[in-house]
């Protein structure tokens, strides 16, 4: 009787040990992903930082008077006259 008690207390003194081990190695993996996690937020933040500017690059360049100053000055382009303007019909 006493073999069998004591096997079963090697049992659960197995058993405790296999859950603290468990429990440090839960923690462990959870600490690891947290810091994953706050990376990768961090990233996230200067990614939108960075379409933001993207995105006020975009509506400066898109402006119809920048693009009429630009097509003006670097290709030369100017308004036509009434008499350059011909009506086409199908």
């Amino acid at each position: 009787m006493k073999a069998v008690g004591v096997f079963g207390l090697l049992i659960l003194l197995s058993a405790v040990m296999i859950s603290a081990i468990a429990v440090v190695w839960t923690r462990h993996q959870s600490r690891v992903l947290f810091v994953q996690l706050t990376q990768l937020q961090g990233q996230r933040d200067d990614l939108n930082i960075e379409y933001g500017k993207l995105e006020l690059e975009q509506a400066t360049w898109g402006e119809p008077r920048r693009i009429d100053t630009e097509a003006r000055n670097k290709l030369g382009m100017a308004m036509p006259t009434p008499q350059n303007i011909k009506l086409v019909q199908e």
